[in-house]
């Protein structure tokens, strides 16, 4: 949650009558998170929200993330090669597991088609970082448009559908069972995002306009499916669900691109918190961007080795030049499992000195419970690389 926005028509005041100019009623919804406590927005539709024509258990969805006790033992620093997922499929159905505990679970997109239903996770939030390719993301609150190099935030349980646009869209989801929020310390007491904080409230894009108008909605599949508890239900829906014509609050999906975070730099290397970009039960998103390197005269700007011993890291290689990793390129994934140390290749941290820049471009998390590998991770492992640090 940003910041409030307005879009469309509204009434003078919430729980009123509103009706169209022809005089017919409009139905308001409320979203809602934390129960009535929490955040939530007001939705204003055409017709009745709650009337289904079918619905059944539904085999239809994506593969769930389930740890596989082979991927994770022994104990060792492991890297996965996203190149070697085929691509094919709807970006609700072209996931593959890769990671998951309690608190998040990740999962890899290559979809090369548009979705054709709507789909509404309620198992989480879902933080997707789009690693290539340009999309539009359809919702209640209106089309968003997305581009590679974007955080996108989707609300739990927010129906919504994706449009492809060009060959393929690239991405990595987590899908965050506690949610997803900007840190606290970015926010003064009145919740404007402080002027030291790594980013604006104009950096953010959201939705642009309403979906519907008075004339009508837009449309649309009439077939929803809701991820609940892992399970998948199909709903077919007697009203279409993109039939909002103003909505108001704060809760919406939104756009981040990566590369208008405002990196901190230090005399000396700063610890990998000051990249701290969301926060979530369990885990914080870093973003790592081209940056000027530490100013002390004797500075070692490559990271030192830690040993991390309540944190997971997981390191997502987007582009650039990697200086504490050799043979590591774009779509790679690296796994640090907390209880061994971890750190820079042999000869990365004594050739970073005297370095002034960095270009590198990565998605990291840290996360308190164990990240444990999916039966998919361990088939797309190098099993080579926790042996390159001899």
């Amino acid at each position: 949650m940003i910041d409030r926005q307005t879009l469309g028509p509204l009434p003078d005041k919430p729980h009123t009558v509103f009706r169209d100019p022809k005089g017919k009623l409009l139905y308001e919804e409320m979203f809602t998170r934390g129960g009535f406590s929490g955040a939530f927005s007001y939705f204003y539709h055409l017709y009745p929200v709650m009337p289904h024509r079918e619905v059944e258990a539904s085999g239809r969805g994506f593969p769930i993330a389930i740890a596989e006790e082979s991927a994770s033992s022994p104990l060792e620093r492991r890297l996965y090669i996203s190149d070697k997922l085929a691509p094919g499929a709807t970006p609700f159905e072209a996931r593959t597991p890769l990671l998951t505990n309690a608190d998040v679970s990740i999962y890899l997109v290559r979809a090369t088609k548009s979705d054709d239903a709507y789909f509404a996770n309620g198992d989480g939030d879902e933080l997707w970082f789009i690693h290539e390719g340009d999309a539009e993301l359809e919702s209640p609150c209106g089309m968003l448009d997305v581009k590679a190099g974007d955080y996108v935030w989707l609300p739990k349980s927010l129906v919504h559908r994706w449009h492809v646009k060009g060959p393929e869209l690239r991405a990595m989801i987590f899908e965050a069972h506690g949610g997803v929020h900007v840190p606290e310390q970015f926010r003064n007491p009145v919740g404007q995002l402080q002027m030291d904080a790594p980013y604006t409230h104009r950096d953010f894009v959201r939705p642009t306009k309403p979906i519907a108008t008075f004339d009508g909605p837009l449309a649309g599949p009439n077939e929803l499916f809701v991820k609940k508890r892992n399970r998948f239900t199909r709903y077919v829906l007697a009203n279409p669900p993109m039939d909002v014509v103003g909505w108001d609050g704060f809760v919406y999906p939104w756009a981040f691109a990566i590369e208008k975070y405002q990196a901190k730099t230090g005399l000396v290397h700063l610890p990998p918190t000051i990249h701290t970009t969301f926060a979530a039960r369990g885990m914080v998103v870093c973003s790592f961007v081209p940056r000027v390197t530490d100013t002390h005269p004797n500075a070692i700007p490559c990271p030192y080795p830690h040993s991390s011993v309540d944190c997971d890291e997981m390191i997502f290689y987007l582009k650039g030049n990697f200086t504490s990793r050799k043979g590591v390129g774009p779509g790679a994934i690296s796994l640090h499992p907390a209880g061994i140390a971890h750190g820079p290749h042999p000869g990365a941290y004594e050739g970073s000195i005297g370095s002034k820049r960095t270009d590198e471009l990565a998605v990291m998390i840290d996360a308190t419970l164990p990240l444990l590998p999916t039966k998919q991770a361990k088939a797309i492992e190098d099993v080579r690389y926790h042996a390159s640090w001899s």
